[in-house]
């Protein structure tokens, strides 16, 4: 097995269309992403631990950051389908705040799926810059995973 390092671009990232289940539409637009990680931890230190710290691993978080420039239609106006999904998934609450993102390089045999809420970035450029764009997605509950067609 020869292992090789993979092109970001590769990277293909969709949302769900929570009006439509199953209907997973590609975000465009995209030029850089960085996924996180985060833990919480419980101190578990007793008088017995004799001085020495001790802790737990309680709690497994993740993000998802993408971001890059704002597509829209020059005739219409209308946003590229999938950034329009992400801004109205980011406008919703409580149970209705959380939908499904998923990724994967192109030549992966499989996504990984999250529920996850999402959170805009800004958006903005100056005189000789076009518009960004970007999100923020975290990850609610396990990560699944779902073979491609």
């Amino acid at each position: 097995m020869a292992l090789q390092k993979y092109n970001a671009r590769d990277v293909d990232f969709q949302i769900e269309d929570f009006l439509a289940p199953g209907t997973w539409i590609t975000i465009g637009g995209i030029s850089n992403f960085s996924k996180s990680h985060e833990e919480e931890t419980a101190d578990t230190t007793t008088f017995a631990s004799q001085g020495q710290a001790e802790s737990q691993k309680m709690q497994l978080g993740k993000g998802l950051q993408i971001e890059g420039l704002r597509l829209r239609d020059d005739a219409t106006g209308a946003l590229d389908p999938g950034q329009a999904k992400v801004e109205a998934l980011s406008e919703r609450l409580g149970e209705q705040s959380l939908g499904r993102v998923r990724f994967s390089h192109k030549s992966d045999t499989s996504w990984e799926v999250w529920t996850a809420h999402v959170s805009l970035g800004d958006q903005g450029g100056d005189n000789n810059a076009k518009v960004t764009w970007s999100a923020t997605f975290t990850r609610s509950g396990a990560s699944t995973t779902v073979a491609k067609p």
